[in-house]
């Protein structure tokens, strides 16, 4: 496939599309609009960009075998699980780097390019965490995202890697998304037993902070959250 040919014949169909609804009586109107139109107003030149390819980080299990992470991690992070036992889950340097931090306990902000894996650089320490701590002792890790779509997004990764691989797809943490999205038995399922690792948005989490009943179960859950 020719990605320019494409671009060409989108832009196409789109002046098409534009022009069809457009009927400007004056002359000289037209003629500047159609000048417009005709140089590219609606429709910027094609953007050319290099994919960086992210420094290799360690395994898992090599992060494991240093003591850095729990041994079940090396059990949940692995990929091609459907295929055998599959493989340990390697690490971009970005992702090792914030694993190794977190495990300090400090505070730390990632800011690296798109497909660089962030998700993974809080996902790997929050499950982590859960693990040395125990699971089903309320709230341990409260995810905030700014759309819903990258919580849904999330829950599927959280699937992939708590749940592939575990009897009867529940692993040793658990999780759910509260996002509004869920219908009023599932709401009262999470607020009645709240999950390891809660996926919420920012508007949601203000309704937490303030609604009776979030408040009694949810908030009381997560107390004592780093």
């Amino acid at each position: 496939m020719n990605v320019f040919g494409l671009r060409d014949r989108l832009i196409q169909d789109y002046a098409s599309y534009i022009r069809s609804f457009i009927q400007i009586r004056d002359e000289r109107i037209r003629e500047l609009v159609e000048a417009e139109l005709t140089g590219g107003l609606l429709w910027p030149e094609p953007l050319i960009q290099l994919n960086p390819a992210f420094e290799p980080g360690l395994r898992i299990d090599q992060l494991v075998a240093e003591g850095v992470l729990h041994r079940e991690c090396e059990r949940a992070f692995r990929i091609n699980k459907d295929v055998g036992d599959g493989q340990s889950l390697r690490l971009h340097t970005n992702q090792e780097q914030a694993v190794r931090v977190a495990r300090t306990g400090a505070n730390y902000v990632l800011t690296t390019g798109t497909g660089s894996g962030k998700s993974l650089a809080y996902i790997v320490p929050a499950v982590d965490h859960v693990l040395r701590n125990g699971s089903c002792r309320g709230i341990q890790a409260i995810v905030v995202y700014p759309m819903n779509a990258l919580a849904n997004s999330q829950l599927g990764e959280l699937k992939k890697f708590l749940g592939l691989g575990y009897p009867d797809q529940r692993g040793p943490v658990s999780f759910d998304r509260y996002t509004g999205q869920e219908s009023d038995e599932e709401k009262q399922r999470i607020m009645s037993n709240p999950p390891d690792i809660l996926l919420t948005n920012y508007v949601m989490l203000e309704l937490i902070l303030t609604r009776p009943d979030e408040r009694r179960t949810l908030v009381q859950a997560a107390q004592g959250l780093r």
